[in-house]
């Protein structure tokens, strides 16, 4: 690949890494926020139906999580793929497009 294709994919996808991790986090927030609103739903002895919606959201949410997680994992492999590409073109070496996309693979703990 040539240069201007390297630095035009390495933010592309490092902005993809990025939405990802967000996405997973908020989920992974909206879950344990409908914990806790599923207890306080039996707290307050609401409807079975509302309690059980509410269960019903939680797995919608971790069904989620674990297709971010998915998708996450695969769009990791690809940045570092062209991370590693860029790595070799010496115009790269201190890029600053490659240092953040190397800064958010370090985020992604992958």
């Amino acid at each position: 690949m040539d240069v201007p294709t390297l630095k035009r994919q390495l933010k592309i996808k490092t902005g993809a890494v990025q939405r990802l991790l967000k996405e997973n986090g908020l989920y992974t927030k909206e879950i344990e926020e409908l914990g806790i609103r599923q207890q306080n739903f039996i707290a307050e002895n609401r409807e079975e139906w509302d309690i059980k919606n509410v269960g019903k959201l939680i797995e919608e949410s971790k069904k989620m999580v674990k297709d971010t997680h998915t998708r996450l994992g695969k769009a990791a492999i690809e940045l570092r793929d062209v991370v590693v590409a860029a790595k070799q073109q010496e115009a790269l070496a201190e890029d600053e497009d490659l240092l953040k996309a190397e800064e958010v693979l370090g985020t992604a703990n992958l």
